[in-house]
């Protein structure tokens, strides 16, 4: 193993892990916004918002993520959708993460017993006093870890970005195997990196998890 050249090459790994938790944070923003706009679509009173969320989970859990990615950024310009490699991942892996997070969140929201519901409304408030102010907290202390499990594999997935050429941490290991034919050290640095990241989500997500469960 050529440690002096995984030395050499860390600082330049260092900046594209950057990019990646960039990439991360931009795109599970994106996706919780998907997730509860998509999870409302789902609970709706209304048939054709119930359809419209359930075909956006359909198509975007039912396609591989590379495939859309391919579609925005690639075949976009045919329909006047012009991004750049950067915005074409987190505009694709977000509303693919989103899909995701739509099921992980209206599962929450279901979770709540009846009887809250019922009881709101006794006490006289509306269904979306209910909602919001009875079910959503309660879902909320649940939604913290399911949610977790979600970042994780939307980090992973970050690496596919590589394949449009935004410079995050499996592309910039790819780059540096093109010039240096050390395959196992540029992955290794690279995937060290990666554990690095999802182990620090992971202890946040846990920290965050106890703190709403004690409140």
């Amino acid at each position: 193993m050529d440690i002096e050249l995984m030395l050499k090459v860390y600082p330049f790994f260092l900046k594209a892990a950057w990019i990646t938790i960039l990439l991360s944070v931009l795109t599970a923003g994106l996706g919780l916004i998907c997730g509860i706009l998509g999870a409302s679509a789902r609970l709706s009173r209304f048939s054709i918002v119930r359809f419209l969320g359930a075909a956006y989970v359909s198509v975007f859990r039912g396609t591989p993520a590379l495939i859309q990615l391919f579609i925005l950024y690639f075949g976009g310009p045919q329909i006047g959708i012009q991004l750049d490699a950067f915005e074409a991942g987190v505009i694709g892996l977000g509303i693919n993460a989103g899909a995701y997070m739509t099921e992980t969140i209206r599962g929450g929201i279901i979770s709540i017993d009846r009887g809250q519901r019922e009881a709101a409304r006794t006490l006289g408030l509306s269904r979306w006093q209910t909602t919001y102010k009875v079910i959503l907290p309660q879902a909320a202390r649940l939604l913290v870890r399911p949610l977790g499990v979600n970042l994780n594999m939307l980090i992973k997935a970050t690496a596919l970005v590589a394949a449009i050429s935004v410079i995050e941490l499996t592309y910039t290991a790819q780059r540096y195997i093109g010039s240096t034919y050390k395959p196992f050290e540029m992955f290794l640095l690279a995937g060290v990196l990666y554990m690095i990241i999802i182990y620090a989500t992971g202890r946040g997500v846990a920290w965050l998890d106890r703190k709403v469960r004690i409140n």
